[in-house]
Order: structure tokens, then C-alpha cells, then sequence
């Protein structure tokens, strides 16, 4: 054969194929994925020749004299019938083992197998970091327990090294860690507090070249004068001083090359361990640890754009008055990658005067309290890394990477929550804290409430410790399945966070009593009667409308009862959707009724003998039974995909 005929027969053969899909996936009714469409159709057409031999040797033509019309018409029906039954079996069959989605396309399974090695390179270089630094046997469970200071103190510090050396999603893991006292011991803590300001800088041939890239021109041609050795270290990025033409002496914050990479691995990491715990553990699954992985990944995400750092500084700029002085962007030099703000002249707050402390913690406090509860825009990463004590003895907010909103409603959940813990009211603390997370349908709200009075009992007293009080507040929510939402999640680690700072400013700090202070102070004058008659004044405005048409209304209810005429007009399945199952579900049972007919027809018809000859060896009793047996079987199947495919998505799959 010549390949002219090769390739004609090719292309029927093709061309056969292509039908055959489109016939079965027309009868099924179903969208399959063309990969997987395309596979069974040329299964089929590999297999027909096996599969139709039985059938043709049944209705075998003897003689040289060619069938009537009829048997011809019969046997031609059978034959493609029975063509396109078969890649219908195999779709349907591929649909109830191998559900789509169940196997990764060709480009997903690239992606993933990428993926997986990029994870695991990773997953090894963690792992080299921490044997690097002694922490091997401790990532095994066989580390030793240390009970003297000098062996906490090392293996502290080996910690530390490990977390900076790992990049910026474990360093902030040992920032979060630091501010921990009530989980970690001194050692551990003071140790990784290092994390917050004492970062390893990256050196200047690195850094030259962002600046130059995101500021359109060299560093000292943007600059009057621009200081290459690093005012401080952070895990995102690190401040040089400068000054700018026009006089201003500002800081430049520039973000750490190419860890834009490295984190979106770790993020990843984060994400399948969260879904993970979430799916195989009690504990995660109650509080939502999927949901808290993502609010993570969104906040390191925002972090790494300083653009967003830029307008964060200005929104809680903008929403808060006096007491934190906060630094001012330049946005015509603020970019992704480079923040410039003007500087503020002080010094660490770390080095603050022990008489300063209290006076110090206070005014952070409030702060951060009207932040979260009056104005909605708060730091919601308040860590002695990001405080400075400025010349004037206040307070500067640095590093607006991450800052939380909250909306109306939240805020006004929360001041109830609040005012219910100053006056320890356990009831009014359940409702306010039942409007803040989602309310589970099985909540125990009595046993609940019994809950949060022993808590405030044991935390709220007089010269109580306010160390484990977060820990304990977040073993009630989990216990009675209680899943914070990522905002109010923000609110929780941020106050957990400037605990910590809190008692590092000053030890023995009063967190609650100055909490209730300024709840006494702040909220409860919202609840004065100027504030009582407005509120009333807006829901009356809102309700008059509403309040004018009852009259008119209760009167046509009222006279229509008496006449007798008082009927209600109800319309069933108005819901597009609900006409649209009903009418998908009619159809299954009406297919389904059609195809057990069809088959109890062709088991009679092909138990009945006699019948008019139409082929040498099959009556025309047979022939309609064999088509009428394939009618029935197309038609179950067409049942049985749509039944496999009901629970999952249906769109296309490979």
C-alpha cells in the first residue's frame, strides 16, 4: 500500500474516532474532559473489532443474494450502536473509579511533580539548617530535656541562628515566639526577641541594584546623601538612612532580594500542613487552621509590597489622633520593592528608662485599644522590633506591613465584649462572643458561659497575672468549636503580641486593670444619653417609612378577613433552581422508566420464536431485540453518568 492509502486510512480512522467521542459524550449527556473523551473513543474503536465479531457472526449473512432493505437498515443500526456503546461504557466506568479531577491533567501532573521536588529541596535545605545548628536530634524527638541556664541558653541561641538562617516565614514564626512568655521560657524568649531587630543584613551589592531598578536611576543621583551601612535589619527588608534633595532626612527601607521566591515555598509548606492538621485533627479542624494559614499568607504577601505598607501608614495616620507619632511616606519614591518615609529621630524602645516603662506601656496600650476598637485600623504586629522611643519621650510605630481592619460590626461586638469582661458579666460575654465567630449549630451556650465566668474568675481578680490569659481565652474557643475568623484572629495575635511587649517595657505591667480602665474610660462614653437619644433618633428615621404604610396595611388585611376575601397566594418551586432540579431529577426517573422498558422489551422479543425472516439466521423479532437491547443500555448509562457526576463538579476534567 502506498502511502497516499496509509494516509487516507488514517485519517478515516481519525476522523471514526472523533464521531464516536462526540456520539457518546451527545448520548451520555455529561461534559468529560477532551483528554479523557478522545482516550475512550480510541479504546473503542482499537476494540470494535473483537467486540462486533460475535455480533455479526449472529446475524451472519449465507448466500450471495443481499438481505432486504430491512435487515440491511437492522443490522447497520446494530453495528453503530454497538460502535458508540462501548467508549459510553468506558467513560462511565472511568467516571465511577476514576473521578475527574481524582488524576492531574498532563499540565497539572508537570506542575505537580515541579512542585513536589521544589518542596522537597526545600524540605532539605530546613532540614540541613537545623543539623547545621545542633537541632537535629530535637526534629527527631530525641532531643535532651535542658534544666540548667547555660544549655537552655545555647540551644536558645541555636534556635535563634536556625530561624534567621531559615528566611523570613521562620523568622516570623520567632518573632510571634518571642512575645509568647506564658509558652516558652525566659531564655527562649529573650533569645529570639534578637529576631526583631537584629537580623542579618544583606550586603550593598545586593541592594544597589533594587534601588536603582525601582527608583529609575543611580542611588546617588535620587539621593543628596544615602548611608550604605544598614540602620536596622528586618526579616522583609532593611532601612538605610538618607537625605533627599530637598533637605528631608529620610530612611529608606528596601526589600531583601529574591526572597519573594523562598517565601512563596514556605507559604505553600504552611498551606498543605494547615489542610493537613485541618482534615485529620479535632483541635485543627475547631480552630479553623486553614483559614488561619491563609490570613498568614495573605499578611506576609501584603508585607512583601510596600506599596500596601505605604497606604496602611496613611490609613492609621489618618484614623488615629496623638499620643504615637507615626512616619510619613513619600509616594511619588514608594514602589514595591522600596519604602521611602520620613525619619524619626530617637532610639530603640528597648533602651527606654525603667521609670519610663509603665507611662510607655500605657500610652502603647491605648493606642492599640482605640486602633482595634474605635477607629478599625490597627498594627496588628506591635513587637519591640517595631517601637522606637523617640527624643520627645513618646512613642514612634514603625513597620505597617501588617495592619488589620475590622468592620462596624465587629468593632461594636468587641466594645460589648469589653465592657461585658470590666463588668464580668458571663452572659454578656458569651452573646458579644458569639457574635464575633461564626455560632456552631451545637454550641453549648449555658456550658459555654459557665466557661467564660471561671475564666474571668481566674483572670480578672485583683493581682491576677494576665500571662496565661490569651492562651486559656483560646483553649475556650477551641474546646467548644469556636472558629475565628481571620480578622478577629488578627485582633487576637496582635494583642497576644503587645502582651508581650507590654511586660518587656515593663515587668508586672497591669494589662488588665489598664484594659478596663480604658474601656471604663473610652466606651462607656458611648453609652451617655446624648449618644442613647441619636441612636434612637437614626432607627426611628430608619422605621418611619415603614411605621406610615402599617395603618393602610392592617386596614386591607382587616377589611379582606371581614368580607371574607382574605386569601395568600404561595408559588411553588418559584426558584429557578429548584425548577431546574426537579426537572433534572423527572428527567433521571423518566430515562430511567424508559430503559427498563426497552430492556423487558428485548428480553421478550429475544425469548419469542417465529417471526418473519429478515437475514438467513435472525428474525425480525431478534433484530429489534438486540437494537432495543442497546437502546435500554444507552440509556442507563446516560442515568448512571449523571448519577456518578451529581456530587462533584460539572466541568470539564481531564
Amino acid at each position: 500500500m502506498d502511502l497516499l492509502g496509509q494516509l487516507i486510512i488514517g485519517l478515516f480512522a481519525l476522523l471514526t474516532i472523533i464521531l464516536l467521542a462526540m456520539a457518546a459524550q451527545r448520548l451520555l449527556g455529561v461534559r468529560f474532559g477532551a483528554l479523557r473523551t478522545f482516550l475512550a473513543a480510541l479504546v473503542a474503536f482499537g476494540l470494535a473489532g473483537p467486540v462486533l465479531e460475535p455480533i455479526v457472526s449472529a446475524v451472519e449473512i449465507t448466500g450471495a443474494e443481499q438481505p432486504p432493505d430491512a435487515g440491511a437498515l437492522g443490522v447497520l443500526l446494530l453495528i453503530v450502536m454497538s460502535m458508540v456503546l462501548i467508549p459510553m461504557v468506558l467513560l462511565v466506568l472511568a467516571e465511577a473509579l476514576i473521578p475527574p479531577g481524582s488524576l492531574p491533567g498532563p499540565v497539572e501532573l508537570l506542575r505537580s511533580v515541579r512542585g513536589r521536588v521544589s518542596r522537597a529541596r526545600r524540605y532539605s535545605q530546613i532540614t540541613r539548617i537545623a543539623v547545621k545548628h545542633g537541632l537535629g536530634p530535637y526534629l527527631r524527638g530525641r532531643g535532651e530535656r535542658l534544666e540548667d541556664r547555660p544549655g537552655k541558653v545555647r540551644l536558645a541561641r541555636s534556635l535563634r541562628e536556625a530561624l534567621d538562617e531559615g528566611g523570613v516565614t521562620f523568622v516570623k514564626l520567632g518573632q510571634v515566639l518571642s512575645t509568647r512568655r506564658d509558652l516558652l521560657p525566659a531564655e527562649f524568649v529573650d533569645e529570639l526577641g534578637r529576631l526583631q531587630d537584629q537580623v542579618a543584613p544583606a550586603p550593598w551589592e545586593q541592594i544597589e541594584p533594587v534601588l536603582a531598578e525601582e527608583l529609575g536611576g543611580p542611588v546617588d543621583q535620587v539621593f543628596a546623601e544615602f548611608d550604605r551601612t544598614p540602620l536596622a535589619t528586618a526579616s522583609v527588608g532593611q532601612a538605610h538612612t538618607a537625605r533627599l534633595h530637598t533637605g528631608e532626612s529620610v530612611v529608606v527601607k528596601v526589600r531583601r532580594p529574591g526572597i519573594e521566591t523562598v517565601v512563596a515555598k514556605d507559604l505553600d509548606i504552611v498551606r498543605r500542613l494547615a489542610a493537613t492538621l485541618e482534615s485529620r485533627t479535632r483541635w485543627g479542624r475547631s480552630l479553623g487552621l486553614r483559614d488561619l494559614a491563609e490570613g498568614f499568607a495573605a499578611a506576609i504577601r501584603e508585607e512583601l509590597d510596600f506599596r500596601v505598607e505605604a497606604a496602611n501608614m496613611a490609613a492609621v495616620a489618618a484614623a488615629n489622633g496623638g499620643g504615637v507619632t507615626y512616619p510619613e511616606p513619600f509616594p511619588a519614591l514608594c514602589t514595591e520593592r522600596v519604602l521611602v518615609m520620613r525619619r524619626l529621630s530617637g532610639r530603640p524602645v528597648t533602651a527606654a528608662a525603667r521609670e519610663d516603662g509603665p507611662r510607655l506601656a500605657r500610652d502603647l496600650l491605648g493606642c492599640l485599644l482605640r486602633q482595634i476598637l474605635v477607629d478599625g485600623v490597627f498594627h496588628a504586629d506591635p513587637h519591640p522590633g517595631n517601637l522606637m522611643l523617640l527624643d520627645d519621650g513618646t512613642l514612634g510605630l514603625l513597620d505597617f506591613g501588617s495592619v488589620g481592619r475590622l468592620d462596624a460590626s465587629v468593632r461594636s461586638a468587641l466594645q460589648r465584649f469589653l465592657l461585658a469582661m470590666n463588668r464580668q458579666d458571663p452572659l454578656g460575654v458569651t452573646d458579644a462572643l458569639l457574635e464575633v465567630v461564626p455560632r456552631p449549630e451545637d454550641i453549648d451556650e449555658a456550658a459555654l458561659e459557665r466557661a467564660l465566668g471561671q475564666f474571668m474568675a481566674r483572670h480578672l481578680g485583683p493581682g491576677m497575672d494576665s500571662v496565661q490569659m490569651f492562651t486559656d481565652l483560646f483553649k475556650i474557643v477551641s474546646v467548644y468549636g469556636l472558629s475565628l475568623p481571620p480578622e478577629v484572629a488578627a485582633v487576637f495575635r496582635a494583642l497576644a503580641t503587645l502582651e508581650g511587649t507590654l511586660v518587656r517595657l515593663s515587668p508586672g505591667f497591669d494589662l488588665i486593670g489598664e484594659a478596663r480602665a480604658f474601656a471604663g474610660r473610652h466606651l462607656a462614653e458611648q453609652v451617655t444619653p446624648a449618644t442613647v437619644k441619636e441612636t434612637v433618633a437614626q432607627e426611628l428615621a430608619a422605621l418611619l417609612p415603614m411605621l406610615r404604610r402599617l395603618p393602610r396595611r392592617v386596614e386591607r388585611i382587616a377589611s379582606a378577613a371581614e368580607h371574607g376575601r382574605f386569601g395568600m397566594n404561595v408559588r411553588l418551586l418559584a426558584d429557578d433552581r429548584d425548577r431546574r432540579y426537579v426537572t433534572g431529577l423527572l428527567h433521571q426517573v423518566l430515562l430511567t422508566v424508559l430503559g427498563a422498558t426497552a430492556g423487558l422489551m428485548a428480553v421478550m422479543l429475544l425469548g419469542t420464536g417465529g417471526g418473519p425472516r429478515v437475514l438467513e439466521s435472525t428474525s425480525l423479532f431478534h433484530l429489534i431485540g438486540y437494537n432495543l437491547m442497546l437502546i435500554s443500555a444507552v440509556l442507563v448509562l446516560r442515568v448512571l453518568a449523571v448519577i456518578f457526576r451529581r456530587p462533584r463538579d460539572s466541568g470539564d476534567a481531564q
